[in-house]
Formats: C-alpha cells, structure tokens, sequence
C-alpha cells in the first residue's frame, strides 16, 4: 500500500542480523499497516561469514535465510503493496536479485526485482576476503522510483534501507540534508530491530520484554518521525530505548553517512502516547567526501582451552600450569592467559567454588595451534594441580578475521542502481561535503548542590548500551531526569570512566556529550584488537561493556537514588 498525500510514510524493520528472528518478516507485514519492508542482515562479521561461504561457492555470498523467509510471505508482501528493501545481497546482490526472481516465477507472484551494486572494492585491496563502502540511499532510491517491489543491495549503511525509500516517496534531492538526516536517524533506530522495542534493554524490569515487536517509523516529508510496533506485539517503545538505540554502535553528535552527517545533538525526542516516540528537530549537514569501506582478512588461527580450578589454591594452581605449558607455548606467535575468580568460599557447589583460566593462542600456522595446544593440554591431565580438568579438549585451531577501517573519495565508487528491466543507471556522489570535524563540547548544566550521598551502583540511576566498531567500542549512558543529568555530566567524567573500566587506562578514550539526549558517549579505541572476528576479548563485541560500567559503584547523591 502507498500512504495517501500528507500522510506519512511507514516503515517497518523485520530483522537487526542474519539469524534474527526467522517469522519476524511475516509477522510485520501480517500486524499492521506498512508501506515499506525493510531487513538488515549485515555486520563486519557477517561480511567475513559470507566471504567464507563464496570462497566455497562463487554462487553464494548472500543470507539465504532472506529466501526462506521471503517463500513464505512474498505473496502477502505483494497482496498488500508492501515494497521489500534488503541488504541481505551482502558480496553478491545480484545473484539474490535472480534468486528472487526465480522464487517469485515459481511461485507465480508478478514482483519486479531491481538491485544496487558498486560496493564491492575486494579488487583494490590485495589480500583481503571482503572490501566493500558503504553506499548511501539514492541507488534504492532510482529503484523504487522504477516500479520495484523488491530492492536487494550489497553493503549500504544500516540507515540507508531507509533513506532510500523516504528520498524516493517525498522527492527529496541529495541537497536535502535536513530531510536526510531526519530518515538517517530513524534509520539508526530501526536497523537493530528488536533493540529499539525493549530488547537489550538496560531498564527491562517491569516491562514484558519476552518476545518484543519489530520497530517501525512513520516518517514525514519534513523529515520528523514516529517511532512504534505494531499494536498487540510486545516489548516497549518509549524515549527510553530509543535513547539506548540513538546512542548505539555512534559516538559524537556527527553522525557521518554517505547521504547526509546528522547532528545528533540536535536531535529531541518526546513520548507522543503509549510505544509512540517523536523524533524531531534534526538538523543535517553534507556528508563527508569519503565513504567509509569496511576491509576483512584472514588474521590467521586461534585456538583455546580454559582450565577448571576448584577449591583452594586458585592462583598458585593457575601459576603451575601456566608453568607447565611454558615450553609448548614458546614457538606460538600469541598466546593470552586470563584467570576469571568465579570461585567464592566455602561454596555449596562444585561450580560455584571453581575459578576459570583461560589460555587463548593465535598464530599463522593451523598446526602450531592445534597440535601444539592439544598435545600439551592433553598430557597435563594426570601431571598438573589437583582436580585437574578442562571445559573441554583444545580442537584443530579455527581461522580468524582481521577488520580494518579503510575509506575511498565518494566519485572513486560505481553506484549503479540495476532497475526490474535491466537498465543500469549511474548513482551521482554527492556534489556538496564536507569534512567530519569534532564538535566542541557543549556548555555544561549547574551541578547538584552538595548533599548526602550512597555508594551504589551506576545502574541505578543510568542506562547504558554499548557495542562495537571494527577494533574500538563505544559505551552510551544516559540518564532519564534532568536532576540526574546534572549530577552525571560532572560525574561520568572521560577519567572517572577509565577508574571504573581498568582495561580502558592505557587506551585513547573521548567523551562526547549529548544534552538532548541526557547522554554521555565514550569511544574507547583499541579495546577489541582487531575486531570481532579477532576474539580479542571476553566479550569480542563489547556488547555488555555497558552493562558492566553500570555495575561499578559510585558515591551518588541520596537524591537520586
């Protein structure tokens, strides 16, 4: 169905990564009205994954789920007028575009398939498995505008699956950068799904968060939006997740894309009504010349074993086989130990009194990794510490990927949009950028008076979310009263972070304050090595990093508490 004039355009977003939610695609387009389908498939390990699976098969390279799913429903789709946007192509949209087609001929739905391609760069980078930019929303956008009712696209940004369609339906021009920016905000919010719907959530208690709805905007021709679900789905949409979803996987207030830089510092959101969430107010600027590209390597192999240590004598039970593996681990390029206390006194259980160290190696050689590892683990079984015993035996080794960040001039890509007839139609970069400089900090509210305070946990009084990008994360934490933003501001200072995160002392971390939001960003740089296909750290995507920040404890004003 088409929106009538005036009345907004909906979007809806029916998967935040491949192996989300399989009927969440049904499940949409059956709960409510919907103009435009959206799904989201691709992360920078996703795109490792699926150069794996092309190695193996030069006809693969895209999320087969996406077909699965669509057999099921694309006759709904195409009964109720629901235009489909994927980036589920991933290194071959159009090998999914004909995929498609073939699905829809034997099904014998009339659907005209149109795809964007030009991202793939893998030839200008010798070595690597995956290269690709990331494309803005105007080759979606030509498509739509020729008729398509299903659009496949390779690597975009997550926000461009909706500028496209907004640009197509209002008309707006890539000078537009208001508009843009509104859509790529919206964008940012929908593109992890159920995140924005209460999953994930830092303050999930007293919410039914069991199975929460998919998100859906209904954007407006002058950018502005509403954030909900569905009626009768589950979960929450409130300021509150989708504060936690504005300030995921971002940092400053310029949110940089290829279509528009969006300042998130001005963005305002207000609870309209129950799961209803204005997002208004958003001012835009040119993107910046370059588009980011995304680069994936094989890093080499890792392999792991994680000793069980139980009762006394943790660390001198640690320090022994640390000892004892000395020599096996001498040849091996890398190898980390990381002793987790799980343990506590006189416990009641045999887990609950057992420690966990863990003995991560890397190396170019899948030989040196396995049989190294494995022969000497092995052997210590009746020759180590008392009550010896691993999780399980050390494997053959597993290849990992490297990540890097890499970028490209906007007129150096082929953005070519290819429409339901064949036609391959040329995407123009941007004629206006501009540099994606700092923002200064903003001035600072008055702090609380002096008063009594109560060593408690952050989380009491903060939400957080983190996550990753390439080797670095980011932590947003954000407060829901002006009373609190006042204290947190002074508080949640870039040195009071690296007290409660210790991992982060010895890195670069900036502060970025969004008073809009009542928010706080940090970019903390290095903490996941390589990315998350290195297996860097504990928690490779530093998904719970925030929830981590959260139970570290502060003095916090009585007053808040």
């Amino acid at each position: 169905m088409s929106p009538a004039p005036g009345e907004p355009l909906r979007v809806g977003n029916a998967s935040g990564f491949y192996g989300d939610r399989f009927d969440a695609l049904c499940e949409t387009l059956t709960g409510g009205e919907l103009d435009v389908l959206t799904g989201d498939y691709l992360a920078e390990l996703t795109m490792l994954i699926l150069a794996r699976d092309r190695l193996k098969d030069p006809s693969a390279g895209y999320a087969r789920t996406f077909l699965r799913q669509l057999e099921e429903c694309l006759g709904l789709a195409h009964e109720r007028g629901v235009r489909i946007v994927t980036n589920a192509g991933g290194l071959n949209p159009a090998g999914l575009a004909d995929a498609v087609r073939r699905l829809a001929d034997r099904l014998g739905i009339p659907v005209r398939v149109a795809h964007v391609e030009g991202d793939d760069l893998h030839g200008t980078h010798p070595g690597a498995l995956a290269a690709h930019a990331y494309l803005g929303g105007f080759g979606i956008a030509a498509c739509l505008r020729a008729g398509a009712d299903v659009v496949v696209t390779g690597r975009v940004t997550d926000a461009a699956l909706v500028t496209g369609p907004a640009a197509a339906h209002f008309g707006w021009a890539p000078t537009d950068h208001d508009r843009l920016a509104g859509a790529v905000v919206a964008g940012h919010v929908l593109e992890c799904g159920a995140q924005a719907t209460g999953g994930n959530y830092a303050f999930f208690r007293g919410a039914d968060v069991r199975r929460p709805g998919f998100p859906l905007a209904e954007i407006h021709a002058d950018g502005s939006s509403v954030i909900t679900k569905h009626p009768g789905t589950g979960g929450l949409v409130d300021v509150g997740t989708v504060t936690a979803q504005l300030l995921y996987e971002t940092a400053g207030a310029r949110y940089a894309g290829p279509d528009a830089t969006a300042r998130l510092d001005t963005v305002r959101l207000s609870q309209e009504g129950p799961d209803r969430v204005r997002v208004e107010g958003v001012r835009g600027e040119a993107p910046p010349p370059a588009l980011k590209v995304g680069v994936n390597r094989l890093g080499g192999f890792r392999n792991e074993v994680v000793f069980v240590l139980t009762g006394l004598d943790i660390e001198a039970k640690a320090a022994l086989v640390q000892a004892q593996m000395e020599g096996a681990l001498g040849k091996i390029a890398e190898a980390r130990w990381t002793l987790a206390r799980t343990d506590r006194p006189d416990a009641d259980t045999e887990e609950t009194a057992s420690a966990l160290l863990r003995l991560v190696v890397r190396d170019p050689d899948q030989a040196a990794v396995g049989r190294a590892l494995s022969g000497a683990a092995v052997e210590l079984a009746l020759a180590s510490y008392p009550g010896f015993h691993v999780l399980a035996p050390p494997g053959k080794g597993s290849p990992y990927g490297v990540f890097e960040a890499a970028s490209v001039p906007q007129d150096a890509v082929a953005h070519l949009a290819v429409l339901p007839d064949g036609s391959r139609v040329p995407v123009d970069p941007p004629h206006d950028t501009r540099p994606l400089d700092a923002v200064p900090e903003p001035a600072l509210p008055q702090p609380l008076p002096p008063g009594p305070v109560r060593r408690a946990p952050l989380g009491l009084v903060a939400g957080a979310r983190s996550g990753d990008k390439g080797g670095d994360a980011n932590v947003g934490v954000w407060v829901r009263s002006e009373q609190a933003w006042r204290w947190l501001v002074h508080e949640l200072t870039t040195d009071r972070f690296r007290q409660l995160i210790p991992e982060s002392r010895d890195l670069p971390v900036t502060r970025h304050v969004l008073p809009n939001l009542r928010a706080v960003n940090f970019a903390v740089e290095g903490v996941l090595g390589a990315g998350v296909a290195s297996q860097h750290r504990f928690d490779p995507q530093a998904k719970a990093l925030g929830e981590w920040l959260r139970a570290r404890h502060l003095d916090i004003p009585e007053a808040l508490l």
